[in-house]
Parts: C-alpha cells; structure tokens; sequence
C-alpha cells in the first residue's frame, strides 16, 4: 500500500468535507449531528447509510461498507488508493505529490488503459480491412452507417486464436498483461502454458467509460451460435456491476433524461437514430451502484427493456431499485417490435418517439400491468385487478400520488375508496410484519455468523473476539494508552484476520509517532480491514474507555493463548496451526 505523508493526507481532508464529497453522490438528510441516506453501495429502501462529520468518516449498517473520504471516492469510482487520491486532489485543486508513495498499481492501471485502447484500434482497423469484410458486412445489414462505427470505434476480432496476442505482444505487452485484462485466456497443460484470444470470429463493441478510457470489450457471434456474446469480465480497470455503455456519450446529451436499455447494440442503433441520451447496462442486471451512477447525469430515467418475459421481469426489478433511491423514472412500452433496435428498423425514429412521449411512470406501469389479461367486466375480473391494484398502491411512499391513484381505481371500478384503502392499509401492516420477520432472523443469522467465525478460530471465543476488537478501539481513541501494552501484545495476540492487519498497522503507526486518522490509514488498509475499524470506531457508539480495560481485554487474549497451548501440549490442536497464530513471548 502507499502512503502519503500525513501532513498532506491532514490538508487533503480538510479541503475534501466528507459530507459534501458524499452529498454529491447520495442525498443525505440530517438526523441529530450526523446525517444518513440510502446506501450507494447495495440495494435499500430503509436508509442505513450514516456519515460522521465529526470524525469525516462512513458506515453502512446495512452491508458493513464503511470508511473515510479517500475509501468513499475508492469504492464509488472504482480507483485504486492513489488514483482517488489524485481524484480528490484535482477537486480540491491540491498538487499531487511527487514521491513518497509507490505508483506501481497506478502504473498497471495506465498501461491496462493503453493496451485496452491499442486492442481497440487492432479490432477496428481489421473490421476495415479485407479481413473483416465479414464483420462489415454485418453491420451494415443491421443499418450501421460508416459515421457509426466510427463514432463507437466498432470492430471485428478476426477467426484466430493469436491476431490480438501477437499484435500486442509486438506492441510491448506481455501475455500475463492480456490476461489480466481479459484479453487473452490461459491453459495449463503439464509444465506449459499456452495463451490465446479470447474474442475471435466476432463483431466487437469497446466499452469507454466516463472520462473517455476503454475499459473493457463486448463480442456477438455473426449468426445464431452460443454463446451469442462474450463480455470482459471484472478487471483491474472495469467492474461488471458499474458498467454502463454509451455513458460517454450520453452525458453530454441536451435532453434531461437518460433511454436505459438491455443491451448495447440497441443503445448504438438508438444514437443512430438521434437519441444520444441512450444507455445500456452491461454483463449483469441493473445494481443499486449503476443507478446511482445515472443519477448523478440525469433528472430522469426512461427504462426501455424489451419486451419479453425476461425483459419484463427485468424492468419489474429495475423499477423497485430506481424507487428505493427516490430516481425519477418512466417506462416506455415497446408496441411493433421485441426491442428497440427492431421498431426503429421497422418504423422509424418517429414511432420511437412517440412512444417516448406515452411513456407511463413507475406506478402506472404497474397498474397497468396489474390489469393485464383480467376481464373488467366481469365481478371475478375486477376483484382480481382490486387486489392487484391495491398491492401497488400500498408501496407508493407519496401520500397524495396514492390518494389520486385511489381515486381512479375507485370511479374505474365503482368501488368505495374507503373500502380499497382498507385493503391497502391491511397490505401495508402485512408488509411490515414481515419486515420485522425478517429483520428478526437478519439479527438471528447475524449472531450465529459471528459465533460460527469465532468458533472456527482455532477454538477462539467470542469473549477474545470482542476483546480483539475493543482493542483497536480503545487505542484509536486513546494512543497514549499504548504505552502500557506494547511489551505485552503484538499482532500474533490477534486471531482474527482483519483484527491482526488492523493492529498491526496501529502498531506501527504508533510506534512511529503517525496519525491514527482515518485518512491515514486509508492506504495501509485494505477496504474490509477499513470498513470493520470505522465500523468499531463508530463516533455515535464507541466510547473512550480507560488503561484498566485496555489491560483487561489484554488479559483475555493472553488467556486465550495460555488455552490453547495447553490443548496443543495435550495433542487437541495442532502445533503448527498454534505457532502460526501465537508466538511465544520472550521474558
């Protein structure tokens, strides 16, 4: 890991307010001196997600994210430690120092950006050469125009299993570079290994993200064979779950909204055809970090899946993300083809537009769907679409958009609205006993992971593990009081993992006269280890404690370790696994 000076990582916090580096991203709302939201990081409805300004961290109650600024900017853009240092810097207008810090990992970074780029100008260019005729002649019976392919950079991997790893090879890159970028595969066979493509005989789409890099690479087949695409997986430059295609351009569109669809062919038809708003998700189903990623570029989302079973189901899915971080969001219901791509082949850009103009919000779409295959004019049909209608109501959070919904549902049905708010509201407490149902075994499964961790700790306690962890804490809020136990602990003491890493680093730091603030400690942790010590350091909970109890937990530790050297002595444990965990002390 590297590390800054703390002088400069002490100023770069300062100018970097933890609250309006997180507000940019998630809408917060003061509760008492701190403030909270909806997680960023993971899916939910109840905001779980709490900043500190007081001590400028982070902590999720919900998924166990937690962190500092540094670690905030790390998990959201997807950086290494010293590329968002410098993403913090260049906001705060702070001049990057020069040395100090290993930029080995941000070395790696820029020649995975280039090699990606270099592979990009390979594909394309052979897609224009005799060679990738075939690959051409594919896009232009999918109506591509050469004005398009240019604009996206499309390409044809030709039917070799070495073009690209000869190409690059040539080009100065190594073969264990293309792997790890996932531009080549590897098989092992006896004391050989053997590298080759991993995109051949198909049409190839760069995947560029915000700031212009080409990150990653998509493949379709020419016909109808399987796999139909082969997609980059997670790399040191490109994450699946925040992959956005299109994005690059879309956001400087002049329309205020975003066209999210399936796939990124259908994105690159709908630019062609004058929509340069349009996006698409790639490799996975939409995430709570892909939507909040869109939010930050857009006032409105425009969901456009096709029109299938899977499709529906997807949007179905989207639409519940979209509400639980407050997105504005419309559906657009395909009508004269399955997918985008096909209506605007068969009908033109005019229709697509009109079907953006009929584009229902979140709750009628779900009415509508509701309503879909019931006859209304029959009793049984209308009680049907009754319960259907007042599931969907009852999760409308905005009181007076339920109460005009409830209206229409009433006069289309003839039916009281007393007696279909009654309904939702018998909906509405079901729902939240189960929440608490839930809740109740989250609790319960939570207790038992903990003690299912400990036990599996070469017979730790849980009495060890919560001393371990009181540790850490009382030295960050006390460093003087380290004094008193550094001839008596060391990190062997430790047998949690994260634990070990996480006093070691104290350790040190300590021994070193540093600064235990977050920002600090941010390049010597890595995001676990730091998610679990912001956690424990919790400036709402965590309280200062004294020298007695410091000397206290280290007594149970030491008899801890006193514990199990006895089981070893008696053949209960083994003895390599116990000199792994504790050193013998030196009188």
């Amino acid at each position: 890991m590297p590390r800054f000076d703390d002088a400069f990582l002490q100023e770069l916090r300062m100018r970097c307010d933890i609250e309006q580096i997180i507000g940019a991203y998630v809408p917060l709302r003061r509760r008492g001196r701190n403030l909270v939201g909806l997680c960023p990081f993971h899916n939910e409805k109840t905001p779980s997600f709490t900043v500190y300004p007081e001590n400028q961290s982070y902590y999720c109650f919900g998924c166990g994210a937690g962190g500092e600024v540094i670690n905030f900017i790390r998990r959201i853009e997807n950086l290494d430690y010293v590329e968002a240092v410098r993403f913090l810097c260049d906001r705060a207008g702070m001049v990057m120092p020069s040395d100090g810090y290993d930029s080995s990992m941000a070395e790696k970074r820029r020649r995975t950006y280039e090699m990606n780029r270099e592979a990009a100008r390979f594909f394309h260019d052979t897609l224009l050469s005799d060679a990738g005729k075939v690959g051409l002649d594919y896009y232009k019976k999918r109506g591509y125009s050469k004005r398009t392919i240019t604009k996206f950079g499309l390409g044809y991997a030709p039917n070799s299993w070495n073009a690209l790893r000869d190409h690059l090879r040539q080009k100065g890159y190594s073969y264990e570079e293309q792997f790890e970028a996932n531009l080549v595969q590897r098989s092992v066979k006896g004391d050989r290994t053997n590298y080759y493509d991993n995109f051949r005989h198909r049409v190839i789409v760069p995947i560029i993200d915000v700031r212009g890099n080409v990150v990653a690479f998509g493949g379709r087949v020419l016909d109808d064979s399987k796999p139909k695409y082969v997609n980059t997986s997670d790399t040191l430059v490109y994450k699946k779950s925040l992959g956005v295609f299109g994005l690059n351009f879309a956001k400087n569109s002049k329309e205020k909204s975003l066209i999210l669809v399936e796939g990124y062919m259908d994105a690159i038809s709908l630019h062609q055809a004058g929509f340069d708003n349009a996006i698409a998700c790639l490799g996975t189903a939409l995430t709570s970090e892909m939507a909040h990623l869109l939010m930050r570029y857009s006032e409105e989302i425009l969901l456009c899946y096709d029109a299938d079973e899977a499709g529906q189901k997807a949007t179905q899915k989207a639409i519940g993300i979209f509400s639980s971080i407050g997105a504005k969001l419309r559906v657009i219901r395909l009508s004269g083809g399955k997918d985008p791509d096909e209506i605007l082949r068969t009908y033109g850009p005019e229709r697509f537009r009109s079907l953006i103009d009929g584009a229902s919000n979140d709750i009628e779409f779900k009415l509508l769907k509701a309503r879909e295959g019931l006859d209304l004019a029959s009793d049984d049909g209308k009680l049907k679409y009754l319960n259907n209608a007042s599931e969907v109501l009852a999760s409308v959070n905005n009181s007076i958009a339920a109460d005009i919904y409830l209206s229409r549902l009433s006069e289309e049905l003839g039916v009281e609205k007393a007696a279909i708010r009654a309904r939702m509201t018998s909906i509405q407490k079901r729902r939240r006993q189960q929440n608490k149902n839930r809740e109740f075994q989250q609790i319960q499964q939570s207790f038992a992971r903990t003690a299912a961790r400990a036990a599996a700790q070469s017979g730790g306690s849980l009495k060890s593990e919560k001393a371990q962890k009181r540790i850490l804490t009382l030295l960050y809020f006390n460093p003087d009081f380290y004094a008193g136990v550094k001839d008596t602990l060391d990190e062997s003491r430790f047998t949690d993992p994260a634990c070990r890493q996480i006093y070691a680093v104290l350790r040190q730091r300590l021994e070193d006269g540093g600064s235990l603030d977050f920002s600090a400690l941010s390049g010597e942790l890595g995001t676990e280890e730091m998610s679990l010590f912001v956690g424990l350091c919790r400036a709402d909970e965590a309280l200062p404690g004294s020298r007695q109890e410091l000397r206290d937990c280290v007594a149970v530790l030491e008899a801890e370790a006193a514990v199990h050297a006895q089981r070893v002595q008696a053949g209960e444990l083994d003895d390599d696994a116990f000199k792994a965990l504790f050193k013998p002390k030196k009188k």
